[in-house]
């Protein structure tokens, strides 16, 4: 009798044991046949991560009222900034200084500007950095008929891409006096008032001026580049290089798009801008590129007219002005 009860008591403890050990297993890890689990790696046993989500980040940038933004404008219309865990604020500015001055101060991340602004800025000590060209299209907008060879009065920014394609364009055909003026629906309106004989201003706001009567010529680009440029302080590529990558990511999806139909980009231009859709199919759109950054040879040109047409001494390095990691 004491046999049989001390035989039942010991199967009782062994019955305790393993159900004890069996509840010690995760919920949900399923044994593996070498003895791993679920969630570990056979071979190693080490802990393979399901979580491939990118951290949530932020950008603050400053654009023009140009069709440069298009991809900009279209990407986040389109969720493509929000699908790869960015969100992207972006501000309009329709004075160059006032941008300027935000990203100097440290409100912006990256702003678009120039090739010629920009090789001033980082000669005056300004860590920026290009990490994409991006493409305009900038006519002149003309009142009344113009006389070849004779004087014109031309609107324009002094230290911006609109002088230097002046430069290109209208050199040995007029005879050019240059009024530098830094807001651009300030520009029109004195073309307009016929203050100025032509002023250039970027597309889409040049095809407004049309539809109230002035001539819209566009200024050819002779370049293999575009001298417009999307720029990041030093602190944001050194501080916020994912986030500037997954930047360049989504705009390369919008330029993709945009290549094979431009409708919709244009539509964007015309809401965003808050502009009359009536001008929506007369924008001069460019030729659209995914995110490059421009040559040697180009930034050896811009800053040769840095040099000669600005007076401005410029002793800077191809390195000094572009960040090639987010095009590679």
């Amino acid at each position: 009798m004491k046999n049989t009860l001390y035989y039942i008591l010991r199967l009782t403890m062994v019955i305790v044991i393993a159900a004890a050990l069996t509840g010690c297993q995760k919920p949900g890890s399923e044994v593996l046949a070498d003895g791993g689990s679920e969630g570990q790696s056979a071979e190693t046993g080490s802990e393979v991560s399901q979580n491939t989500e990118a951290e949530p980040a932020s950008l603050k940038i400053g654009v023009m009222p140009a069709v440069d933004s298009a991809p900009i404008f279209l990407a986040a219309k389109k969720g493509y900034f929000e699908d790869l865990g960015l969100s992207v604020d972006v501000q309009v500015y329709t004075n160059a200084m006032n941008r300027q001055s935000a990203l100097q101060s440290g409100e912006l991340d990256g702003a678009m500007t120039d090739m010629i602004a920009l090789v001033n800025n980082v000669q005056n000590g300004f860590d920026i950095k290009v990490t994409t060209s991006t493409d305009g299209a900038f006519p002149f907008l003309v009142k009344g008929d113009l006389k070849e060879g004779g004087p014109v009065k031309v609107g324009m920014m002094e230290v911006s891409v609109v002088n230097y394609l002046s430069d290109r364009t209208l050199e040995n055909r007029y005879d050019v006096e240059k009024i530098y003026i830094n807001e651009i629906p300030a520009r029109m309106e004195m073309i307009g008032k016929g203050d100025l004989d032509m002023a250039v201003i970027p597309e889409p706001m040049a095809s407004m001026g049309e539809l109230n009567g002035l001539t819209k010529v566009l200024i050819e680009n002779p370049d293999d580049f575009s001298p417009d440029v999307m720029v990041f302080t030093g602190t944001a590529i050194n501080e916020k290089a994912d986030a500037l990558k997954r930047f360049h990511e989504a705009y390369n999806k919008a330029v993709t798009e945009i290549q094979a139909d431009d409708s919709e980009a244009r539509a964007v231009l015309v809401e965003t801008l808050k502009l009359k859709p009536k001008i929506t199919d007369k924008i001069l759109m460019p030729q659209y590129h995914l995110a490059r950054v421009p040559d040697e040879a180009y930034v050896s040109t811009i800053m040769a007219w840095n040099e000669r047409v600005l007076g401005k001494k410029i002793d800077l390095n191809y390195e000094d002005l572009i960040e090639r990691a987010f095009v590679e």
